[in-house]
């Protein structure tokens, strides 16, 4: 009975030890654990057949598509995870060790000669590790800054995938135009084909300008079969970086390669960018990261505290025990791992240099490319545009009235073609420009 009753004793003791647990952190797990659940029900969510299956045939904007893309992107879905990973590293942080109950039998008769409950010794124990150094709360501060860098990196991925959704957007809008621009010119040149047949049985032209035609045709319906194909490539490009079910995304884009003249100034996006660029910001929580991690590895250093009592019995005869344990560190002294945490903060403290200066780079290269491409799009808006047009209809008013020749057309139909598609081309130049600039600044800059 003395020996429950000090068992029943060392087992209030230790729920006593566990009590002192700051309430806050008590408070804390419930909260942690709802996050959790709605966490993976969110999972649960993405990978469940999606609502946005019944988006077929639907055309998205580039809001629409940026908002499909942030709630079903694998990648992102996958990126989740890492956030998971740390914050259940932040629960087993907040561990304390278990005890141990040890139990031992002496002098057991092995002949089973005389009473087997009389001659042996019993003896039990209890013990309980105590951390000294306050290793429980470093620990726990390391953790909740791994967790912070979980979700700086988190916000690196969500940065850069997103900025290459946009970017396969306006991809799927230029081959768009491409195509429509491909299939116009070629119904063009079937109604000069048609009129030109039609002048053919008259007599009015040759059977040579007829056969040019005939031969020119090709290449006009070549135009068609690759612009069409770049688009379906383009498109099924776009579906797969929306994630989701691919066989579901029969979407397409709504959007137009229209020109916005912006102006910016090379101080305010150099400002911009060292305070928003989300892989900058990671590499200082890195070297705070770092900083906690130094610490932990300090506090590992002082070994901790093994507190044990026991009783033992023999015969009629019961005694109590009571012991205290520390590793002396005389040889290991958590050295190495201290050195590791010191480098770690010196290689995060580094990374921040090199990513100063590519972002400073970034940005200057960025605008470089922007103001040129800006220049390139002003050159087309100077009226070119409407001169080929007006080339190209008096060409064709010129040779149907028995004036202009048939090479005459087609030089003016490919000038037209071929300055329309360097068009489109410097659009969407312009509009990749700007998501340089975008991505160098890890701001928005598109009104």
């Amino acid at each position: 009975m003395r020996f429950l009753a000090c068992l029943v004793l060392f087992s209030v003791a230790g729920s006593s030890v566990a009590a002192q647990q700051p309430s806050q952190e008590r408070k804390s797990l419930p909260v942690l654990n709802s996050y959790l659940s709605d966490l993976v029900r969110a999972q649960q969510q993405a990978q469940s057949p999606p609502k946005d299956a019944k988006l077929a045939k639907k055309d998205l904007t580039l809001a629409d598509a940026v908002d499909v893309f942030l709630r079903q992107n694998l990648e992102i879905v996958a990126a989740r995870f890492d956030i998971e990973t740390a914050d259940a590293e932040k629960l087993t942080a907040r561990l304390r060790p278990n005890p141990e109950l040890s139990a031992s039998f002496d002098d057991l008769p092995l002949d089973f000669s005389g009473p087997f409950f009389q001659e042996q010794e019993i003896s039990y124990g209890l013990s309980q590790t105590i951390e000294l150094g306050g290793k429980r709360r470093k620990r726990i501060d390391a953790a909740n800054a791994n967790a912070e860098l979980a979700r700086a990196n988190f916000q690196v991925t969500m940065w850069q995938l997103t900025n290459d959704l946009k970017r396969k957007f306006y991809a799927v809008v230029l081959a768009a135009d491409l195509r429509k621009l491909a299939e116009e010119n070629q119904k063009t040149f079937e109604d000069i084909l048609k009129h030109t047949t039609e002048q053919f049985k008259l007599g009015e032209i040759s059977g040579l300008d007829l056969r040019r035609l005939e031969v020119e045709k090709l290449k006009f319906d070549t135009d068609v079969a690759n612009s069409r194909r770049d688009y379906e490539v383009a498109l099924r490009d776009f579906r797969l970086v929306l994630g989701g079910d691919y066989k579901s995304m029969d979407v397409s884009v709504a959007g137009s390669l229209d020109y916005t003249a912006y102006q910016f100034v090379h101080a305010d996006l150099r400002d911009r960018s060292l305070a928003s660029r989300p892989d900058l910001r990671a590499a200082r929580i890195s070297e705070l990261a770092a900083d906690s991690s130094i610490k932990l590895q300090d506090a590992q250093r002082i070994p901790d505290l093994n507190v044990g009592v026991g009783i033992k019995r023999i015969l009629v005869d019961n005694t109590y025990s009571f012991g205290l344990g520390i590793t002396l560190p005389i040889f290991d002294r958590n050295q190495g791992e201290r050195v590791k945490a010191l480098i770690q903060k010196k290689r995060a403290q580094n990374d921040q240099k090199v990513l100063t200066n590519l972002v400073l780079s970034d940005v200057e290269k960025a605008l470089a490319s922007f103001e040129s491409q800006k220049n390139r799009v002003e050159l087309y808006r100077t009226g070119v545009l409407t001169k080929v047009q007006e080339i190209q209809d008096l060409t064709d008013f010129s040779f149907k009235a028995g004036e202009g020749t048939i090479l005459d057309l087609l030089d003016a139909i490919r000038t037209r073609r071929e300055t329309l598609a360097s068009y489109y081309q410097t659009l969407f130049d312009y509009q990749t420009s700007l998501l340089d600039l975008e991505l160098a600044t890890a701001t928005p800059l598109q009104k």
